[in-house]
């Protein structure tokens, strides 16, 4: 097992607040000591299931604990997600059905192992020890937390002050997903800054069960390619990790500059020295930002797909954005003989209207055969031409007889 000195700077790297590091470094000693892994938890929304690179920051991070020796144990909420995670919400959630919980459970169990050591990795649903709690149990659960404690998280707390509709089953969310971590003796418990108030509420309740208390690891909020808001599938800002090579290596090379060591820290698996090195050169200006996001890129690639294929998505950038060269593959473009160029790229969504059709020829920005064109009232097509819109849209026009 690595050195506890090694371990303490991997798990710092990118986290937002331990809580709390003397009692992260007691536990690691004695696990150093017995040569016994630690017990890292995750619990999982399911109502969810589209991972992003927001998502994977903490799964990165319990990635980076299983290579220094220690076991993940990944909890499914089938049981609190028929509550629904209250964090945040201005509302009461709507109460997702059994079957809706699993199936969405089915896909965010497929997900996680394109980022975990499915070896070391244990997958528990919780309702197991949740659904068998009887009337007794659940009252013994709730005395060990007041009301006036559950006030103050922001999101009940402000619905309070408004006036607005809170459920008590809400209540119970924070108790039960703080009950998966005595059913699982967890050591250290990860989540983002959002899930403060419940994974806190682990360490309260093991406190109370007589239990050695979990290690709460946080990790910062990753913003968007957009550089301003929270990554987010509805924004339109986000990576997925689900996405083809180019498609990623392209949507890295968005992120701002000063985003660049940010998503070193939460994205990729780099040592922490190694990712130090490389703020110098962005701090000394020794390297171009352009160079060091496209080393962000080429990892980011790898993790998720092959170190071949982000070579390749790496040298369809060069082609298309640097060297502005015409891809070796595109999609071809089923013509029928006599459509216009703006006909064409209004039903193969080169442009939403004929309108922004014409304002993109004017301006320059549609090429044909690597030749800018400028007319669009009597222009026809030929078999084989390569029509170009923008930097990074092509079609090869097929003319069917």
């Amino acid at each position: 097992m690595i050195n506890i000195e090694e371990q303490i700077k991997i798990i710092k790297k990118g986290a937002d607040e331990i809580i709390n590091l003397n009692e992260l470094e007691e536990k690691l000693a004695k696990s150093y000591k017995e040569n016994r892994p630690l017990t890292i938890k995750l619990g999982l929304d399911p109502s969810a299931p589209d991972i992003h690179l927001g998502h994977a920051v903490v799964l990165r991070k319990i990635k980076q604990l299983q290579d220094l020796g220690h076991k993940a144990v990944i909890i499914i909420g089938d049981f609190t997600g028929m509550i629904g995670d209250p964090t945040g919400k201005s509302k009461t959630r709507k109460q997702l059905t059994r079957e809706q919980v699993i199936e969405n459970a089915k896909t965010y169990e497929k997900q996680i192992f394109k980022i975990l050591d499915k070896n070391k990795t244990e997958v528990r649903f919780n309702s197991e020890w949740l659904g068998k709690m009887t009337f007794k149990d659940v009252i013994e659960l709730a005395s060990k937390c007041t009301v006036a404690r559950m006030l103050e998280r922001d999101d009940f707390k402000n619905r309070f002050k408004n006036e607005q509709s809170i459920g008590i089953h809400e209540f119970f969310y924070p108790l039960m997903q703080a009950y998966d971590s005595i059913n699982i003796k967890a050591d250290i418990e990860l989540g983002g800054t959002d899930q403060r108030f419940n994974i806190l509420m682990g360490r309260t309740l093991q406190k109370e069960y007589n239990m050695e208390r979990q290690i709460a690891v946080f990790m910062p909020i990753l913003e968007g390619i957009d550089g301003k808001d929270k990554m987010s599938k509805s924004l339109g800002n986000y990576i997925g990790i689900n996405e083809d090579p180019d498609t990623i290596y392209e949507k890295v090379m968005k992120v701002p500059d000063n985003l660049i060591i940010k998503y070193f820290e939460l994205t990729t698996d780099l040592h922490p020295d190694y990712i130090d090195e490389i703020k110098k050169h962005l701090e000394n200006e020794t390297k171009n930002p352009r160079d060091i996001k496209m080393l962000l890129a080429r990892e980011i690639v790898s993790l998720y797909h092959s170190k071949d294929e982000a070579e390749s998505a790496e040298e369809n950038f060069k082609s298309v954005f640097q060297r502005n060269e015409i891809p070796e593959e595109m999609p071809a473009l089923m013509l029928m003989g006599g459509e216009s160029i703006i006909d064409v790229m209004i039903r193969f969504n080169f442009a939403s209207s004929k309108n922004e059709a014409k304002r993109l020829i004017i301006q320059g920005g549609v090429k044909i055969n690597n030749n800018q064109i400028k007319e669009f009232t009597t222009l026809n097509l030929n078999n084989n031409d390569i029509i170009q819109v923008g930097k990074r849209k092509f079609g090869k026009v097929i003319i069917e007889d």
